[in-house]
């Protein structure tokens, strides 16, 4: 099969991976000239983990990201509410790894220039449009020159992201991303290890959150990379979202300068950055339909999803997992991008609703409403029982698909 692939980020790259596994001609084409290593941290799932593994690549994500071994929730005093296991730790046979995004990207795009050859990924190629022919998808990209190029293949994914262009054509009444109500500002830090050191805490309340996690392993002097996000509640956006935008500290620092916990020093941390970005948290609705004809969605084009239990990247590695399942299963494209769909339209469509609600943190919503001034124990505010039945709801999503997968296998 001769495919076609629009955008080599995350679900763009691990396609092409997981595709040639099956023997298929596959070609990706990125807006961008060149691909660097940005952004910031991002979690990989163990599902997402076990079907990258298939492709030998844990060992490297594992030099380049730190485990996840614990998830936690505290108050706006830095105070325990709640903590439980993650990855290996939780009883998953992969590991959860928290990387930063530039790293994962460039770990899949390492392994496709070593599969595939050096010009593997054509830069600078932005897709313009494309026209199913019945027995072939012709793609028109436009290049950094101002020229324009024509690829004819056997099927077309778009797998160009939250502004997708192929999205953009099958339904061009959508309208931009959904706001759901709060801005985000991330950085990270070279800080001293906190807690576990594998630790995803998540610390404030719905209208103001600091969530944090280190990416790297610890070095000789006992520091990671630790990635940080600002989560505040607004009721308008400043800007459109994009994932480069320049963030400034002046804008938020002020309501986090006395989170000063005796594990963390957050005004420390926000001011030691590099860098910091602004992104407003957004998705779309789910879609009745990915696939027509030759043409299908994959990754953020398809089930672009607010960063709530960190899933983006992970279900777009799931997605590729998948569409390689399919055409292993079907000769004709139609049919392998129909199966494809009916496999993971319905568990991702889930997944964005589900973010839009407070997930596992309602605990950080309970405690903060009975102990705005904090607490000595939880147990005083919240009752166990409380804590583990929100863990339980929120855990059906998430862990269902970890067991079912690892349950029935996936990738061959």
């Amino acid at each position: 099969m001769d495919i076609v692939i629009a955008g080599a980020g995350i679900g763009g790259l691990s396609a092409a991976l997981f595709l040639r596994e099956g023997g298929h001609r596959l070609r990706l084409f990125e807006s961008v000239s060149e691909l660097k290593e940005l952004g910031v941290g991002i979690n990989i799932q163990p599902h997402a983990v076990r079907e990258l593994d298939k492709l030998g690549l844990q060992p490297r994500l594992l030099a380049a990201g730190n485990p996840c071994i614990e998830w936690a929730m505290f108050n706006r005093f830095g105070q325990t509410i709640w903590s439980e296991p993650r990855g290996t730790a939780a009883g998953h046979d992969w590991p959860q790894i928290s990387i930063h995004r530039g790293r994962l990207q460039g770990v899949l795009r390492d392994a496709v220039l070593a599969g595939f050859g050096a010009d593997a990924i054509k830069t600078g190629h932005r897709l313009t449009g494309f026209e199913d022919k019945g027995d072939r998808v012709v793609a028109r990209f436009a290049t950094r020159d101002g020229g324009t190029v024509e690829v004819s293949g056997d099927v077309l994914i778009g797998a160009d992201g939250i502004h997708s262009t192929v999205r953009r054509a099958l339904y061009p009444r959508e309208g931009d991303p959904i706001y759901n109500g709060a801005i985000l500002w991330r950085g990270m830090t070279r800080a001293r290890s906190y807690l576990s050191g594998g630790t995803q805490a998540f610390a404030g309340h719905p209208d103001q959150k600091f969530i944090v996690y280190p990416i790297t392993p610890p070095d000789a002097e006992g520091m990671q990379l630790t990635n940080w996000i600002c989560q505040v509640s607004a009721p308008a956006m400043l800007h459109r979202e994009d994932w480069n935008r320049a963030g400034r500290r002046e804008d938020f620092l002020g309501l986090y300068e006395d989170w000063r916990f005796d594990w963390l020093d957050v005004p420390d941390m926000i001011r030691r950055a590099d860098a910091v970005y602004e992104f407003p948290m957004v998705d779309r609705d789910p879609l009745p339909r990915w696939s027509f004809g030759r043409v299908t969605l994959l990754g953020d084009a398809a089930h672009p999803m607010v960063p709530i239990g960190a899933n983006g990247g992970s279900q777009a590695i799931r997605d590729a997992s998948a569409i390689a399942v399919a055409f292993a299963a079907h000769a004709d494209p139609t049919e392998a991008l129909a199966a494809y769909e009916d496999e993971r339209r319905p568990a991702t469509a889930e997944i964005v609703l589900s973010n839009r609600q407070l997930g596992p943190e309602e605990v950080m919503k309970m405690a903060h409403e009975r102990a705005p001034e904090g607490f000595a124990r939880v147990e005083t505010v919240i009752s166990r029982q409380e804590l583990e039945e929100v863990s339980r709801r929120y855990r059906g999503v998430t862990w269902a698909q970890n067991k079912a997968i690892a349950d029935r296998g996936s990738h061959a």
